[in-house]
């Protein structure tokens, strides 16, 4: 089977969105955004997975993140990868003939739920929420971004010091002896450093991320879903408890749960296998339907 094929998509306000996409496929295009910090390649096999199962996907770099252009106006308020998600959502929409799927992790998930359930209704099919809800737990939050700041100028001297720090972070994973898939998330800039590939804009800019979220907009917007909806939380997660998993289903009665065991909040990282089994049999329903 033949790999993903590089291609460029229009985001909103003219910023341009590097993706890998595997294709040829049944439609609905299954489309993979990242978290925050992360790039297209944090996805491990369940692009490949889906595609195996015949499935078109698609995986692209948000704005400031990876290859894809940074925000020209250092905007990164969470509207505005809304509004990549949109005008990505509705390109496909228009040449599939169907609406895509929207698998979103984290800053990935909020930008789908604010695309379908505020911006722009109908321009997806379905959507996966991977450990988020409109309300997040307030220490998950501060670890995480204690953890992507405390290099965030410094940067790491090697790929194995770099290895040493997500080690640390995540100590229920095993460290990874081949550092290709690290290599991918990080970018080795003139000083020899290698740095996280994202723009530092994204938290110490003038509009970083979540400086002007409302959680009262999520909560809206999850309100007025009524496509298909999955909620996959780590079982270990600090990010998503219970008590918020619940409140989301609240607000979201038609959403289907799942909880994957031994993953927390890097869900598809921490158990790839479960998480995409979780996904596929949520397709597969969606098939049958």
């Amino acid at each position: 089977m033949s790999g993903p094929r590089a291609v460029e998509l229009s985001g909103a306000g003219g910023v341009t969105l590097r993706a890998d996409e595997w294709s040829p496929g049944r439609s609905p295009t299954v489309v993979l955004v990242h978290g925050g910090g992360q790039t297209r390649h944090s996805w491990g096999g369940t692009a490949q997975r889906l595609h195996r199962d015949g499935r078109a996907a698609l995986a692209y770099d948000q704005r400031g993140h990876g290859r894809s252009d940074r925000a020209p106006d250092r905007d990164y308020a969470h509207v505005r990868f809304a509004e990549d998600c949109v005008a990505v959502c509705c390109a496909l929409r228009d040449r599939d003939g169907v609406a895509p799927v929207v698998v979103g992790a984290s800053l990935g998930g909020l930008s789908a739920l604010l695309a379908e359930g505020d911006l722009a209704p109908g321009c997806l099919g379905a959507l996966v929420l991977v450990d988020i809800t409109p309300r997040m737990e307030r220490t998950g939050v501060e670890r995480i971004l204690s953890f992507m700041l405390d290099r965030v100028e410094g940067g790491f001297a090697s790929l194995d010091e770099a290895a040493d720090a997500v080690a640390a972070y995540q100590p229920h994973r095993d460290r990874p002896r081949d550092l290709a898939g690290l290599e991918k998330n990080l970018r080795l800039d003139d000083d020899g450093r290698w740095r996280w590939h994202w723009d530092p804009d994204l938290f110490l800019g003038p509009s970083p991320v979540g400086a002007s979220a409302s959680a009262g907009r999520f909560e809206q917007a999850a309100r007025s879903l009524t496509v298909p909806t999955l909620l996959v939380r780590g079982l270990r997660s600090d990010l998503v408890s219970e008590e918020t998993a619940r409140e989301f289903l609240d607000l979201c009665p038609h959403a289907e749960f799942v909880d994957v065991s031994d993953a927390g909040h890097m869900v598809a990282g921490d158990r790839n296998d479960a998480f995409t089994d979780a996904v596929v049999a949520f397709l597969d329903r969606l098939d049958r339907a």
